[in-house]
C-alpha cells in the first residue's frame, strides 16, 4: 500500500482500538469534528445556524449528526449514515455475584453476537457511568477498564466430549457469566465498584451501561491485506464516512452535506437514539426552520435528497460457499458492495443504486452486487428504517466481511480504501 493508504488504514485501526462502545465512538467523532472547526449544538438550546456554517449535535452520547450548511439556498442533502453499536455482552444492573470463591459478573445479550467467539478471551469493561460526585451533583462519564480483564471460561473437552462434533451449546442464562476475580470473603465490598472507583471519583453510583469487549487490538493480518478487529461492523463504515465528510467539509452552494451515526441498530433501532427515532428528522427540520424554510420546503427537500446507508456485507466464506447466492458471491478485496433485496430488507432500488454505480464508474472504483440466497433470509440495515421515516431515496452499500458479529471480525484493507474513495466522491 502507498504511504497515504497506510495512514488511512492505521487511522482506522486506532479508531477501532479506541472505541469499544458507542459512547467511546461518539466521543472520538465529536473530538474529530471539533478539531475541524465544527460547532456543537445542543438539542435543548435555541439553534443559531449560519449559511456556510459547520455543526454537529449528539443524542444520548451514543448517536451523532453533523452537517455543513450551503452558502446559498438549501435545495438538496447528501447523507452518509451508519451505526455506532455492535453485538455484545452487557452487564446486568446487579451484575456481581459469587460462586464459591469466584467473583462473577452476570451479563445479558445485546444484539446477536456469535456467542462461542467470546469464550476464553481477555475481556475489558467499558461504557457509560452515571453517579453523584462529592458535592451531590449528578455526573456522567465514559469509562474503560483494561487493567483487570475478565474471562468467560469454556467447559473442558473432558466434560463435554461432543463439543468438536456438535459445537458448544451455550445457555444464555447459565453459561455466559464472566469470571472476574478470586475472593476469599464475600463481605469485602463490591468488586465492580472498586474497579470503577479506580477510574472515577464518585460518592454514589447511580446507574451504568457497561459492556464487555475483547482486549485484543485491531491489526493487519495475512500479507497485511486484511484487518482483524472487534466492531468492524460497523465502525469501518463510520470511520470511512467521517473522514470523507471532514475532508470535503467546504460548504457547497446549494447542497447540504450530512453524516448521521445512530446507536442501537443491532437491537432493531427502536430507541430514542436509534434510526427508528425522530432524531435525524428533527435535526433536518430544525435546520430548515432556522434557515426560514417552510414545511413544504422540508418535504420537497427530502424528496430531492439521497441517503447512503453504509454497513458491512457477507463476503464469500471459503469453507461454506453453499451459503451464498451462486451468482452474487461477493469477494473481499474486490470492491464495495451494493445490497438489494426484493423484500426491501435493504433500501436500494434501481434509481438510488444508479447514483452509486455512476460514481464508481466515473472514479474507477470496483463494485459488486449482493443479494441473499432465496432460502436464507437477508439481514437488514438502517437504510429501510430511514427511508420509511423520511421518504428520502436511500441506497444500501457496504464492504465485504467475514466472521460478522464475532468478537473478532475480518475485512480487506483495500475495500476500506475503496469505500473511503467513494464517499469522498459523494461529498466532493
Amino acid at each position: 500500500m502507498a504511504k497515504r493508504s497506510n495512514e488511512e488504514v492505521q487511522s482506522l485501526l486506532n479508531f477501532l482500538d479506541n472505541a469499544p462502545t458507542a459512547w467511546h465512538a461518539v466521543d472520538a467523532i465529536q473530538e474529530e469534528l471539533t478539531k475541524n472547526h465544527f460547532e456543537k449544538l445542543r438539542e435543548e438550546d435555541l439553534w443559531e445556524i449560519k449559511t456556510g456554517g459547520k455543526y454537529f449535535v449528539e443524542r444520548n452520547g451514543s448517536s451523532v449528526c453533523a452537517f455543513v450548511v450551503p452558502t446559498g439556498k438549501l435545495s438538496e442533502v447528501k447523507v452518509a449514515a451508519s451505526h455506532t453499536d455492535s453485538p455484545a455482552f452487557k452487564l446486568k444492573p446487579n451484575a456481581e455475584f459469587y460462586k464459591e470463591n469466584m467473583v462473577m459478573f452476570g451479563v445479558e445479550i445485546y444484539g446477536a453476537p456469535m456467542l462461542a467467539s467470546w469464550l476464553n478471551r481477555d475481556l475489558g469493561i467499558a461504557g457509560r457511568v452515571v453517579y453523584s460526585d462529592k458535592k451531590g451533583q449528578i455526573r456522567e462519564s465514559v469509562v474503560r477498564i483494561d487493567e483487570h480483564p475478565v474471562v468467560i471460561p469454556q467447559l473442558a473437552i473432558h466434560l463435554d466430549r461432543s463439543v468438536n462434533e456438535s459445537g458448544p451449546v451455550l445457555h444464555k442464562q447459565e453459561h455466559l457469566a464472566a469470571l472476574a476475580a478470586l475472593k476469599a470473603e464475600e463481605d469485602e465490598g463490591s468488586y465492580l465498584e472498586k474497579l470503577l472507583r479506580e477510574k472515577i471519583d464518585f460518592k454514589e453510583l447511580l446507574g451504568a451501561d457497561l459492556f464487555l469487549f475483547p482486549l485484543e487490538k485491531a491489526r493487519l493480518v495475512g500479507d497485511h491485506d486484511m484487518i482483524a478487529s472487534y466492531r468492524i461492523d460497523s465502525l469501518g463504515s463510520v470511520k470511512a464516512a467521517l473522514d470523507a465528510f471532514v475532508s470535503a467539509s467546504k460548504p457547497a452552494k446549494e447542497q447540504m452535506k450530512m453524516i448521521v451515526f445512530w446507536d442501537n441498530e443491532e437491537i432493531g433501532s427502536s430507541t430514542a437514539q436509534g434510526a427508528g427515532s425522530p432524531f435525524f428528522k428533527q435535526v433536518l427540520e430544525r435546520i430548515c426552520l432556522v434557515l426560514k424554510l417552510g414545511r413544504e420546503d422540508f418535504f420537497r427537500l427530502c424528496k430531492k435528497s439521497l441517503c447512503i446507508s453504509i454497513d458491512l456485507a457477507h463476503a464469500l466464506h471459503p469453507n461454506y460457499a453453499d451459503k451464498h447466492e451462486p451468482r452474487h458471491q461477493i469477494l473481499m478485496n474486490k470492491g464495495i458492495v451494493i445490497k438489494t433485496s426484493a423484500q426491501y430488507r435493504y433500501a436500494s432500488d434501481a434509481s438510488s443504486t444508479a447514483y452509486i454505480v455512476d460514481l464508481c464508474l466515473k472514479n474507477k472504483i470496483p463494485f459488486q452486487r449482493f443479494v441473499s440466497r432465496g432460502d436464507i433470509p437477508a439481514g437488514s440495515t438502517i437504510g429501510p428504517i430511514h427511508a420509511h421515516l423520511t421518504g428520502m431515496p436511500t441506497v444500501d452499500i457496504g464492504m465485504p466481511q467475514l466472521s460478522m458479529h464475532s468478537s473478532r471480525e475480518l475485512m480487506a484493507s483495500q475495500d476500506y480504501l475503496n469505500m473511503s474513495k467513494l464517499l469522498k466522491a459523494v461529498f466532493k
